[in-house]
């Protein structure tokens, strides 16, 4: 008799509770994950490694056998380590997306003054490049990705515009939640044409980063997804007009104070056919 497969979730974000908690959804990803796991997904997450996050405390551990790998940044290669920890409150593996150059630092975007750090761009393509690629060394595919954060919004157009033949993807669909402004500054005018220079995608695909707003990478990662998760309130009128619901895109408001996923999970169960 065959052994029915569990149906698997991935978390990628910047921000994942208790490792770096930027917004209220922190604590949400954590809830999700915890909840996924105990109601019969097999979980996995993904962030970057700041350097704000304490690798003896959270017991960090690099993974050997997936590290190694080059990831192409504006024609430049940076390699990517790999770090895995034990989420605390579940059996659930979180993985850490690192480098040295562009993570091991005392704060995640912004220096000692506010002031953003200018390869903030770079960062980010690498993160959302590392993370796919990651998954694809795991040869584990995910039914649902959840993404969330404008660190992780270019993940939907990658997996549409340039992973859409690997099968590892062939039958992902894509959760994207947008919450309020934590990108202070713009990445800048440049950063689709890096993000060009970085991964053979055509210039439609960019398009909607723009100069790399809050707005753009929320927009963006919402309009490449199949699911657009948006809060009740705080949330820019620019992206509730540009993100709503029509037969290839389901919104789901969200009340990101809330200790009750149930709509989420509800959502995570329809999409995966449990």
């Amino acid at each position: 008799m065959a052994v029915l497969q569990k149906k698997k979730v991935l978390f990628i974000s910047h921000e994942f509770a208790p490792y770096n908690e930027e917004t209220e959804f922190a604590r949400i990803l954590n809830m999700l994950a915890v909840k996924s796991n105990e109601t019969g997904y097999e979980v996995r997450a993904i962030m970057p490694r700041f350097g704000t996050i304490n690798e003896r405390r959270h017991r960090l551990h690099e993974v050997v056998r997936l590290s190694g790998i080059n990831i192409t940044v504006d024609k430049e290669d940076h390699p990517l380590i790999i770090k895995v920890a034990s989420l605390p409150n579940a059996r659930l593996q979180v993985y850490f997306m690192d480098n040295e150059d562009l993570f091991k630092r005392k704060q995640n975007f912004h220096d000692d003054s506010g002031n953003a750090f200018e390869d903030n761009s770079e960062r980010t393509i690498f993160f959302c490049k590392g993370a796919l690629e990651t998954v694809k060394k795991f040869g584990w595919p995910p039914d649902i990705i959840h993404v969330h954060g404008w660190m992780s919004a270019l993940i939907p157009m990658y997996i549409k515009a340039y992973y859409k033949k690997e099968p590892v993807f062939a039958n992902s669909k894509i959760v994207y939640s947008a919450t309020k402004n934590t990108l202070l500054q713009h990445l800048g005018e440049t950063f689709p044409k890096q993000v060009l220079a970085s991964t053979p995608v055509k210039d439609k695909d960019v398009e909607v980063f723009k100069d790399g707003s809050n707005n753009d990478m929320h927009i963006g990662g919402a309009k490449n997804s199949d699911v657009a998760i948006l809060p009740f309130t705080n949330l820019d009128e620019e992206i509730k007009n540009a993100i709503k619901p029509s037969r290839s895109k389901k919104v789901l408001n969200f009340d990101f104070e809330s200790d009750d996923v149930t709509d989420i999970m509800e959502l995570y169960n329809n999409l995966a056919g449990k």
